[in-house]
């Protein structure tokens, strides 16, 4: 029984699932107190209490609202669900899952950590793993599109076709600022990208421009301020998902928080070293035992809550930019600018290596 066990549990596909299943388990609480440590940090900034009663049940634990993630859940699975009777159904349905699952999918391609035991941190290691991210990354604007499209509402509507000129505007801007990193490091792989910085810099500090870019695109390509035109409440009450209600709007919050943490994901890996610290050769070598193994896997998770934290801080710090602004930023500033870093790259390139 024990030999049939131990057989199982090396099939490929049992160790897939296993990594699928642990790294659900560890983005669904990261999504949870992502919404908490927002409310936390908002009401600091503006000088007020924020969440702070709701405790871990069944202890006497109440320490920042520890405990709210799950009132806050329970609140929308048992909310009454409201379907209008002017939206057209099966897109309304469709929308929130379109909205949320490619957030996840983008997840299995991104290497959490160096190696437990003889596995890597990756669930799916591809030799083009960063064509399949943006690939898929591209999939999001379809869920706020069918929002806006199936609600059959003016300001919903509205917000879908913003967010459509959005994420696609900044999304070609986003896609170039990588196209410096592949050239530098010679492969799609993004597990390629990690030990390229393992032997030289963190690609931060050699294309700095192109981080800059990157980061300010996942601002945009997440709907998060001030690039938040597809849901402002002062234009369009809430925008693309204004008539939705219940478990369905909790999905596209959701869905909003898991794109913030895959496009951190994709940041910690393609500029900040993902798992790697430089401490050492226990911080910057593949994991030879389990207790280091975790450690690099909580070193990438201590990374991309850094980066939440900053994309918390400036929602809550600068104001909303107008329509036309956005759109200028993003094709007479962005665009150009990652055109240039690539020429430029390409001469360095060309002047160091021929």
């Amino acid at each position: 029984m024990f030999a049939t066990m131990t057989g199982l549990f090396a099939e490929p596909w049992v160790i897939t699932l296993l990594k699928v299943v642990g790294v659900f388990a560890v983005v669904m609480p990261m999504v949870a107190y992502a919404v908490v440590a927002e409310r936390r940090i908002s009401a600091w900034i503006q000088d007020r209490i924020g969440p702070n009663r709701v405790g871990i049940p069944f202890t006497n634990i109440k320490l920042l609202g520890l405990g709210q993630p799950l009132a806050d859940g329970l609140k929308a699975l048992v909310k009454e669900d409201l379907t209008p009777a002017h939206v057209r159904r099966a897109f309304y349905w469709l929308a929130p899952a379109v909205a949320m699952v490619p957030s996840f999918v983008v997840l299995a391609v991104v290497p959490f950590g160096s190696m437990l035991g003889a596995q890597k941190m990756v669930i799916a290691d591809l030799d083009v793993g960063i064509l399949f991210t943006f690939g898929i990354v591209s999939l999001g604007v379809y869920g706020v599109v069918l929002a806006g499209y199936a609600s059959n509402s003016k300001y919903p509507f509205l917000g879908g076709i913003r967010s459509t000129a959005q994420m696609i505007s900044y999304e070609i801007a986003m896609g170039m600022a990588v196209v410096p990193v592949f050239m530098l490091v010679g492969e799609l792989n993004l597990g390629a990208v990690i030990d390229y910085q393992r032997d030289g810099a963190w690609l931060v500090f050699k294309q700095p421009v192109a981080f800059v870019i990157f980061l300010i695109a996942i601002f945009a390509e997440t709907n998060r301020l001030p690039f938040d035109m597809p849901e402002s409440e002062t234009e369009l009450v809430a925008g693309y998902n204004t008539e939705y209600s219940s478990m369905r709007f909790a999905l596209f919050f959701m869905g909003e928080y898991a794109a913030m943490i895959a496009g951190s994901a994709l940041m910690v890996v393609l500029f900040c070293g993902g798992w790697m610290l430089p401490l050492g050769d226990y911080f910057s070598t593949p994991a030879e035992s389990l207790g280091q193994g975790l450690v690099h896997i909580g070193v990438f998770i201590a990374k991309i809550a850094m980066f939440l934290g900053l994309m918390i801080w400036i929602r809550w710090m600068l104001p909303r930019f107008r329509y036309d602004q956005l759109m200028n930023i993003g094709w007479k500033r962005f665009l150009p600018l990652s055109l240039a870093n690539i020429i430029v790259t390409a001469i360095v390139m060309w002047g160091l290596y021929s």
